[in-house]
């Protein structure tokens, strides 16, 4: 029998990243705030949040990230200029920004990896089960992961992480889990994690992706977590350490996603997200559809 656990409220998007893979685009602007037509990443990640029951979010940021703030902040005098022109639909699409969630930074200093980003979040949280979301992946608002994520944790406790199955050859990409089934067709109970297996040494081909829902014990187990691949700190290291022992900070569980994703982290991926979202659109994509199915037949 399941039993209540406590509401979740706090949200910690790490957004510290240099960006290198898009550079020179980068350079001088967040990766975060490449558009994805016609908004941030980012903001697409906080309206998960929010849409979730997640309002209060905390950005764990680096240095040239202000742009970051500032789009989620008021611009009065871009607001004043759209008033006087009664461009009230952009207006709103201003002002939608501003008002989406209450919002707090802090910075992370140095880029020792994700578990060191998501400590930075420690002082924020307290002793409460928060979310984390990573800007790279896109979930569409029509397959609400972070809901359902936020359900099983509530009823289960413990850690919560989203679960992708993916090509035996794609696994070294991404953190990995060992699973065993629950009486939940979507949920399975996580035994084991590895970062970045070979392919041969994965115990499943179950990636996590960009989505977590972790117990406060987290902390600190983070704090005592020495730097593992590549010289960062892994939260899959910690997640391994809960997993392992649940008397640390209860079991970690997985919810199996198969909806849709986007990766906004690769270049090519970042592309085809724009494009699956435009077509989709109302107002862009019957036209941006024809064009589309021209260019195709051209080019074929």
């Amino acid at each position: 029998m399941t039993q209540s656990h406590p509401r979740i409220s706090k949200a910690v998007i790490p957004a510290a990243g240099l960006g290198t893979r898009f550079l020179p685009a980068t350079k001088a602007t967040p990766k975060e705030m490449l558009p994805v037509v016609d908004k941030p990443a980012i903001q697409y990640v906080v309206e998960e949040a929010v849409a979730a029951g997640l309002d209060d979010v905390l950005m764990v940021t680096g240095r040239n990230k202000r742009p970051l703030e500032d789009h989620f902040d008021r611009n009065y005098e871009l607001e004043s200029a759209l008033q006087k022109k009664g461009d009230a639909s952009r207006l709103a699409k201003v002002q939608e920004s501003s008002d989406l969630a209450t919002m707090h930074y802090v910075r992370q200093g140095d880029p020792k990896g994700l578990g060191h980003a998501v400590l930075c979040a420690a002082p924020h949280v307290g002793e409460e089960p928060f979310a984390v979301l990573l800007g790279d992946d896109l979930i569409d608002p029509r397959d609400p992961l972070l809901q359902r994520m936020v359900e099983v944790q509530e009823q289960r406790g413990g850690s919560v992480v989203a679960l992708m199955e993916v090509a035996p050859e794609q696994i070294h990409l991404y953190g990995c889990a060992a699973v065993e089934t629950t009486e939940d067709s979507d949920v399975v109970k996580v035994s084991g994690l590895v970062e970045k297996p070979e392919p041969a040494d994965a115990p499943s081909n179950y990636a996590i992706i960009g989505r977590y829902v972790l117990d406060p014990h987290i902390f600190d187990i983070l704090r005592r977590t020495e730097p593992g691949r590549g010289g960062e700190i892994q939260l899959t290291d910690a997640l391994q350490q809960l997993a392992a022992d649940e008397k640390i900070g209860g079991p970690v569980h997985g919810v199996v996603f198969k909806g849709r994703r986007y990766d906004t982290g690769d270049r090519g991926d970042y592309l085809r997200a724009i494009v699956r979202l435009a077509c989709e659109r109302e107002d862009l994509g019957p036209d941006f559809r024809t064009w589309l199915r021209s260019y195709v037949a051209e080019e074929m």
